[in-house]
């Protein structure tokens, strides 16, 4: 292993392996793929039938696991060499399988009945003979590409790109490999069918070898395994010696860290990043040779003669399609490889980064160090922002992200392992392929809908079929997706029975923790979460016993009744809960019922395991017990602004059983609607007879909580659509119009419930406004350089800059967390750049290049960015203490897990935490914040009145401005709306804001569009003459940002006494 020779280790382990070391798995059962069906020829005379195919990308996840199970055998004790296995390139492994298929196929022979016989393997056999072709291609071409450019004359000032030095830094075959690996991945990407977007995998190729470049430098480097890593996992570490609060300790941490990251840096040239123009013609060139000496051969009958007829043809070929109205260039699969991939709804292809650590993840070192041993890894995901980088790079060399760095290495540190019982019934309901739970049924179980009698003649009957046959086969094809993501997690769970893993972890942009390996972790679904446990058990004890039994009442729905309630609710219920852990798939099924099934499974199994056990209350558990906020945005807002009314809403004030906000809402919409019915009135009476009783706390939930998010009428109306559909008690036609109804009786019955946190809304959404309109000090000579028109008497200027300060506009809003981590919001209008490439012009966004930003998405994301920013550092704070103490600790954003006989420590923890975050007065800081950062930037008053914040610049009595400038900044009597507008971009919570992103566009063509003139309303004087009186006026950011909401009376210590705070 230290050699780097991997395949010789696997090669001569696997056979004294095979004879003296036990197979884990040998007692487990297979896991029966997801299949698709195919054509496939069974004659000489060109005759087809169905067969079942593995997809493609299944099949290379099963092969790669295999390699996994055979690393344990061969290095039982050497979880690191078992690490680094898991660790090697996705091109070392693919060029390996493919040379011995290929092989295999020559042994065999590929002709009559033998070639019928391989026919599943036919892919591969294409794709090992277009990199043979490819790469001798590739010799012969970079060679003559770096001649070429020896001879190139540059003239000065002229930016030339030179391919040579980029293709020469990995050899011709692993340039081959990642380019045939990449292609087949993002087949049926983007929205194009058997193809991909021509920008899009120039790009994606382009990347794939500047990564591979620097992982293969990485490894060639020989990065060993830091010392701190060999003892945590040796057990002779000790995490919790001391706090990470301590100036002491923490000045200890930066230095260790300082250290480290100098010895891992040195010689490391590969650090820097390329270019998207670097990357486009690295991608163009190898793209283009593929698709030059990439053929397949297609047969077919000739239907006048009947004999077979061959051809070779091109493997991919570059055509032109339409998608929404715009031209677009893509790359197409030939029709007989587009047969053969399987569209399986996983577009990534498995890298060893996907799958979990077997020893404990590096300690994050610097913004681009931690996690993996021997891959690449960034502590901070977010898309294109070069800004973004910049201040996380300038933070971090400073120091300022140790906090940071150190919870990520709490959180990636908690061992994990697969919870066996579960498993088992997992794996006995997918081979049985039965739906249940989050398990979607092998063959789509949804009766197809009936035709309509009299269709034929009536239109909307027919109108009323087409959309339920529509929703069947959009049902059917989600079906088969989610089977295929199931079917990921269930091999990968196979794969590591009886191994302690480790799930290393980076934040989003906000600072929210997401572990890196996307398929099976604690942050999935409640399948994935009932296949997990810690790793470490301790005894329960007379407390953890009873959060046990709490924790059980919670999962299956009985969780706003009082602590002792939930006790009784158990104890009453031991004869099921016996039953399901016992006789899971044969008994009563009572865990069936709940609203996480499979975790209340699991705790079923645990809790029988105890009662059973000689001592219940030394009984070692395992399993997870989580204390989860209620509704974590809406306390954030009530502990911001003191708001009293909030605070008991959302269990921050004392009571005697917990609060719910969201069944309070669902009740009052449900006395709306009956009073609709005693109407009468027309469709709202249809409809609420429709929807009477149906309207739960679960239908209502997700507004609710987005609603100081800002949620929109059109947002709602989309979230309880969805919630309507999945009741599936009503028709399908009606469901839009039902949420319609539904969505405005929520909004009106919300009314004034959280008028504290609007408050705090409006004032971040305004700052945010301000902000972007505003140009920093040293821009301003520049922005007016161009000719301002002087007034001369009696006449009107006839050119104001109003476009060059529009381009200048380019300030973000930018904040710190109390972590010391800097946010910056990504949103811009997006500029593309045109590259002629051989296969065509493609247009690209640069990061590089600066662009104004979008003012809409910067005001609405503003709030729920800043909220979540404040849960991440609530968590982060609760994770170091949690370490400090000696606590094991996991988290999913605002639910946090620990062992049962450790949750009164934590929740003390937990609300420790949450009062030294919000005692630090969090607003004024904000606003201390934003009046040092933007210190001398200017808004020019011309953007004020076009934005219609004229209104608060006049209302500040800090803003010298003379009577005629307020009159003519005033213009028409405009009016200052601080709601949020339907066309604007609305946060989810748990949503990734980067989605955003695609709906830029839109938004930007509505915010530039000329609002027209109102009638019956006469100017007070020429607008002309308005808009020259201020033209080449600024007033000063600082003086015109709004003064804080007055806060209220609620004590924030109370939450110590409050018992449902977290539960």
């Amino acid at each position: 292993m230290d050699l780097g020779i991997s395949r010789i280790v696997r090669e001569l382990g696997s056979v004294e392996a095979m004879g003296r070391v036990p197979d884990e798995l040998e007692d487990v059962p297979e896991v029966l793929p997801v299949t698709r069906m195919v054509k496939q020829e069974t004659g000489e005379g060109g005759e087809t039938a169905l067969v079942e195919e593995i997809p493609f990308n299944l099949s290379s996840l099963r092969k790669h696991l295999a390699q996994v199970n055979l690393s344990r055998r061969v290095l039982t004790t050497d979880l690191a060499s078992r690490q680094k296995f898991l660790e090697e390139s996705v091109y070392t492994v693919a060029v390996e399988r493919m040379k011995r298929e290929a092989e295999h196929f020559d042994e065999l022979g590929l002709g009559g009945e033998m070639d019928k016989a391989m026919k599943s393997e036919r892919l591969q056999k294409w794709m090992w003979e277009w990199h043979g072709k490819l790469m001798e291609r590739l010799k012969v071409d970079i060679e003559g590409v770096i001649e070429k450019e020896k001879s190139f004359v540059v003239a000065e000032r002229q930016m030339v790109h030179r391919l040579g030095p980029f293709l020469s830094l990995l050899k011709p075959e692993k340039l081959s490999l990642i380019t045939i690996l990449e292609l087949m991945r993002l087949h049926g990407t983007g929205g194009v069918s058997d193809g991909m977007k021509t920008a899009r995998a120039l790009l994606a190729v382009g990347r794939a070898v500047e990564l591979e470049y620097k992982a293969t430098l990485c490894r060639r480097a020989k990065i060993s395994i830091p010392s701190t890593i060999s003892a945590l996992s040796s057990g002779t570490g000790r995490p919790g010696e001391a706090g990470y609060f301590s100036g002491r300790a923490y000045e200890d941490l930066y230095k260790r860290r300082v250290a480290a990251r100098r010895w891992v840096e040195d010689g490391e040239e590969w650090a820097g990043e390329w270019t998207q123009v670097g990357r486009v013609k690295v991608g163009s060139f190898l793209v283009d040779c593929l698709m030059d000496v990439a053929v397949v051969e297609r047969k077919g009958i000739d239907k006048r003669t009947g004999q077979e007829v061959r051809e070779n043809q091109p493997a991919f070929f570059h055509s032109y399609e339409y998608l929404h109205g715009h031209k677009l260039g893509v790359i197409k699969l030939n029709q007989v490889v587009a047969e053969r991939l399987a569209k399986d709804g996983l577009r990534d292809t498995l890298h060893p980064r996907h799958l979990p650590m077997l020893i404990k993840p590096k300690p994050w070192l610097s913004h681009t160090d931690g996690g993996y041993l021997y891959n690449k890894t960034v502590a901070m995901r977010f898309k294109d922002s070069m800004e973004q980088e910049s201040y996380l790079k300038h933070a971090s060399s400073l120091g300022n992200l140790e906090l940071v760095y150190a919870g990520l290495d709490v959180l990636g540190s908690t061992p994990w392992k697969i919870n066996r019982g579960v498993f088992d019934v997992v794996l006995q309901v997918w081979n049985k392929g039965d739906r249940m739970g989050k398990i979607p049924p092998a063959v789509y179980d949804a009766p197809e809908p009936e035709p309509i009698e009299g269709m034929e003649c009536d239109p909307k009957s027919k109108n009323v079929f087409m959309q339920r046959q529509k929703a069947w086969a959009h049902g059917k094809a989600n079906n088969h997706s989610d089977r295929c993501s199931v079917n990921y997690r269930i091999e990968i769970a196979r794969a590591f029975l009886g191994d302690t893993f480790y799930l290393p972890h980076n934040i989003d942009f906000r600072g929210r923790a997401y572990p890196i390996p996307p398929h099976l972790n604690h942050i999935g679904d409640d399948l994935s979460r009932g296949l997990l446990m810690f790793g470490e058990a301790k005894p329960l004890g007379e407390r953890g016993l009873k959060w046990l039994k709490i924790h059980l009442a919670n999962l299956y729905g009985y969780d706003k009744g009082s602590f002792d309630d939930r006790v009784v609710f158990v104890n009453e219920r031991l004869e099921e809960i016996f039953d399901s852990a016992e006789k899971p798939l044969e008994g009563k099924g009572w865990w069936k019922k709940a609203d996480d099934p499979w975790q209340c499974l699991a705790a079923c199994k645990e809790l029988h395991a105890a009662l059973n056990s000689p001592d219940p209350l030394a009984y070692e558990c395992a399993l997870p017990v989580h204390q989860d906020g209620t509704c974590n945005g809406l306390q954030h807002y009530a502990a911001l602004g003191g708001d009293e009314q909030g605070a008991k809403q959302v269990n921050l004030d004392v009571t005697d059983r917990p609060s719910d906000v969201y069944t309070y809402v669902a009740q009052m919409v449900e006395k709306r609607m009956l009073a609709d019915i005693e109407k009468g009135d027309g469709g709202s009476a249809k409809f609420a007879k429709m929807l009477s009783g149906k309207v739960s706390r679960k239908v209502v939930k997700q507004t609710v909580m987005t609603t100081v998010y800002g949620v929109t009428f059109i947002g709602a109306r989309d979230q309880i659509e969805k919630q309507l559909k999945d009741r599936g008690d009503l028709p399908e036609e009606e469901c839009w119009l039902a949420a319609s109804y539904l969505a405005k009786q929520v909004l009106l019955c919300i009314g004034n419930l959280f008028a504290g946190a609007k408050d705090i809304q409006n004032w971040l959404n305004l700052c945010a406004r301000l902000i972007s309109k505003s140009i920093p000090p040293e821009r301003l000579e520049e922005a007016m350089s161009e000719n301002v028109p002087q007034v001369k008497k009696g006449r009107v200027p006839k050119k104001i800059p109003v476009s060059r300060l529009r381009k200048e506009q380019m300030t973000s809003v930018v904040w710190t967390t109390p972590m010391g981590l800097p946010i910056v919001q990504p949103y811009r209008k997006t500029k593309r750049k045109q590259i002629m490439t051989a296969l065509q012009t493609v247009f690209i966004s640069d990061p590089n290049t600066p662009s104004e930003v979008n003012a809409v998405k910067q005001a609405s994301a503003f709030p729920p960015n800043f909220i979540h920013s404040l849960d991440a550092t609530h968590m982060m704070l609760t994770a170091l203490q949690c370490r400090t103490r000696g606590l094991i600790f996991a988290s999913v954003h605002d639910s946090y897990w620990t062992h049962a006989c450790s949750v009164d420590e934590m929740s003390g923890i937990i609300r420790d935490t949450f009062i030294a975050l919000h005692s630090s007065d969090v607003l004024r800081r904000l606003h201390a914040e934003f009046i040092e950062r933007y210190k001398g930037y200017k808004i020019p008053l011309v953007s004020l009145k076009a934005g219609n914040l004229f209104k608060h610049v006049r209302a500040s009595p800090s803003v010298p401005l003379s009577p005629e400038t307020l009159e003519a900044l005033a213009g028409e009597e405009a009016t200052l709306d601080l709601s949020v507008s339907d066309r604007d971009v609305v946060v989810e919570d748990g949503d990734d804001v980067d989605a955003l992103m695609e709906m830029e566009a839109e938004e930007e063509e509505e915010e530039e569009k000329p609002k027209g003139k109102k009638r019956g309303r006469k100017p007070k004087f020429d607008e002309s003459m308005s808009d020259a009186m201020i033209a080449g006026k600024f007033v000063d950011l600082a003086d015109v940002l709004p003064p804080l909401p007055e806060k209220g009376n609620f004590d924030v210590n109370t939450i110590k006494r409050s018992l449902y705070f977290f539960s």
